[in-house]
């Protein structure tokens, strides 16, 4: 590991000047390539106290050998060749956005006598028409299965077309009339050129000009008694209806637009872009990848534009007039200019604010929502990764065996008052829901406010004095199957005696989470020591930086932003911040139900119950007339009077601020 003092340059060295910098490492590969306003400002942030440093940033300086740098005129040339020297060098430390498969789209060859139509993935090639991309090839195949029976274009490879031409007969497609058959001279070059020309302008958006065309044809064609043709006809018009339901307008039409929309957490982004051709959504991409350390939001759009649009394999749509993005970079002037000389003409980068555009945005949001969901289920689920997980953890930890059984609790409360905790289970990296706890935390006397250490600290308490209970009453029960004593005990023993159901917590987690930093951490194993329980490993989770804390530490313990084992961490402590959410929202909405019908004559906790149920809260109910709220089953003509006039007569509430969030321990 280098020292970057050892190759650190003199800061009146640096220009002052916009420029591209690189770092390379020992054997002289390029690690990392960044561009700067101003060359000294950015460099020197580098060379600051390596503790300072975001892990990944200090992981790059430290492997690092040596920096150069460029100088350019301006921001834009400084984008451009930043944008080079990415694709030249491919360096391991910046983020990349890649795909693990590569999306299919529809090639028409109008550079060939006569022109073909395929599915196609790679490079685009000069001369060739290109529609998508699709996310499925299966979905290129059916919408070409329903043109080529309105344009017979080719779809058969050249070996086969000069096969058949040698033979003087058509393939099945020529004889069944899904293909004009050049092969065979049924029509000549220019002929099939039209019908190719024709199947790009109805792709291309251009589909009532065609479809009025057809009916026009149908009607001469019925008005000449050719009926057989005019039925062709009218069939080629439903197929090429039902090819533009497949692509749903969103947009006006003449709309050319890349949609992007950006979901993630504190380590992986998900990215999703709609490409809006003509008004119609023609086709999809997505990402998930390592957030970048210490990016912005517009700096991630920034590297994401620069990348996709830079690259010819995934710019297979080209650069559309608008690009509309969830926040714009703060060189988005620089931006707009490289996009619109990669394209040709003036390109607008925008924030959608209102209308059909906006409506669209957040669409695409929520399917990079949905995506990034389906990332995190397919790795919590797959076994590999749930073992590697596991094994991580295991080193990082320095324990003698894998944590297969992890517990996290966290608290939720507003400003001190209904304070509860939620304990979760995680048992071989999979959620044992049925081992979930809740506890409510008392609320320190006079203020009204809980301390998150105290609460933290009471929680751990009240969990492993349980397991000493149940680790007692299973000697118990192991003493009464003993020769002897004739067994009498075992039934109660193996039952808990507060619940009359089996015992879960009889034995102890292998790994303890605490949702917070080194004081809450501190607590826990505080208690863990007073109970005499040595047998519990202990960390904490601080969520800012995602810390790993280790009782008796005084530095936490950093894990790869992308290991396994973090996210399984962060996993199981977003499920114990959702379960403990879920409690207090239950809890407050009961505990407000209640001020608000307790002390009416009359009406008891199951009257309540049904009261509120019925009119789905207290507010609806203050709404509703004596008839209607005697019509509730069990409240009388009395019992609704008396309920009307109470809440009639409370007294107006003073305007107050708006509550606070609900929060949990950090």
């Amino acid at each position: 590991m280098a020292d970057p003092t050892t190759y650190r340059p003199a800061p009146g060295t640096i220009p002052t000047d916009p420029g591209v910098y690189k770092f390379r490492d020992a054997h002289g590969r390029v690690i990392y390539v960044g561009k700067a306003k101003n060359l000294r400002a950015r460099l020197t942030t580098y060379f600051a106290d390596l503790v300072t440093l975001h892990p990944r940033t200090r992981q790059m300086v430290t492997t690092a050998a040596s920096v150069e740098w460029t100088v350019v005129g301006t921001e834009v040339e400084a984008l451009q060749l930043e944008y080079n020297w990415i694709k030249e060098f491919d360096p391991r430390f910046n983020v990349r956005y890649r795909d693990d498969k590569t999306y299919p789209m529809l090639a028409v060859t109008m550079n060939e006598e006569y022109p073909r139509v395929f599915v196609y993935r790679g490079a685009r090639k000069p001369g060739v028409r290109y529609f998508g991309p699709y996310a499925h090839a299966w979905a290129i195949r059916e919408t070409v299965d329903l043109l080529t029976r309105v344009f017979p274009v080719r779809t058969c490879s050249n070996g086969v077309f000069k096969r058949n031409a040698q033979m003087g007969r058509p393939c099945l497609l020529g004889y069944i009339d899904k293909c004009a058959a050049p092969c065979v001279d049924r029509v000549d070059a220019a002929e099939h050129r039209r019908i190719a020309e024709d199947f790009c302008d109805f792709l291309a958006g251009k589909t009532d000009t065609l479809i009025r065309r057809l009916e026009r044809e149908m009607s001469s064609a019925a008005e000449e008694l050719d009926f057989e043709r005019a039925a062709r006809l009218r069939d080629d018009v439903s197929a090429l209806r039902r090819a533009m339901e497949k692509q749903a307008v969103v947009l006006g039409d003449g709309t050319d637009a890349d949609v992007i929309a950006m979901v993630g957490d504190e380590l992986e982004n998900s990215v999703a872009v709609f490409h809006v051709r003509d008004g119609r959504v023609r086709g999809e991409r997505g990402w998930v990848v390592e957030v970048q350390e210490n990016a912005t939001p517009g700096e991630q759009v920034a590297a994401f534009l620069l990348q996709f649009y830079g690259d010819e394999l995934q710019m297979s749509s080209g650069v559309p007039r608008e690009v509309l993005v969830p926040v714009l970079p703060d060189d988005h002037d620089e931006l707009t200019e490289w996009l619109s000389q990669r394209r040709g003409s003036r390109v607008s980068l925008r924030v959608p604010q209102r209308g059909d555009k906006r409506t669209l945005a957040e669409t695409v949001e929520r399917n990079a929502g949905e995506a990034l969901t389906r990332h995190k289920l397919k790795r919590a689920g797959d076994l590999t990764t749930r073992s590697a997980a596991l094994t991580e953890l295991q080193e990082a930890l320095g324990t003698d065996d894998a944590p297969l059984r992890i517990e996290c609790i966290d608290i939720s409360h507003v400003q001190g008052t209904d304070v509860v905790a939620s304990l979760v289970v995680f048992e071989d990296g999979l959620p044992r829901k049925s081992d979930y706890r809740h506890y409510s935390i008392r609320e320190a006397a006079g203020d009204g406010h809980s301390d998150d250490v105290a609460s933290i600290a009471e929680v751990t308490r009240r969990r492993f004095q349980r397991h000493r209970t149940d680790l007692a009453a299973d000697q118990a029960e192991q003493a009464a199957e003993q020769p002897g004593n004739g067994g009498d005990l075992a039934p109660e023993a193996a039952l808990d005696p507060a619940t009359g159901r089996p015992r879960r917590f009889a034995y102890p987690p292998n790994l303890f989470v605490v949702d917070g930093g080194q004081p809450q951490v501190h607590a826990a194993a505080a208690v863990l020591d007073e109970l005499g329980v040595t047998d519990v490993a202990i960390i904490g989770l601080a969520k800012r930086l995602e810390e790993v804390w280790v009782p008796g530490d005084d530095e936490p313990v950093i894990l790869p932003r992308n290991s396994e084992a973090l996210f399984l961490l962060q996993r199981i402590r977003d499920e114990a911040h959702r379960f403990a959410i879920g409690f207090h929202r239950s809890k407050r909405s009961k505990r407000m139900t209640a001020s608000a019908l307790d002390g009416i004559a009359g009406l008891g906790a199951t009257r309540r119950t049904a009261l509120v149920t019925h009119f789905g809260s207290v507010a609806n109910l203050k709404k509703a007339d004596i008839d209607e709220i005697a019509q509730v089953p069990g409240i009388g003509a009395t019992t609704a009077r008396s309920v009307y006039e109470a809440l009639r007569d409370e007294q107006p509430t003073p305007a107050v601020q708006p509550a606070p969030a609900e929060r949990s321990t950090q």
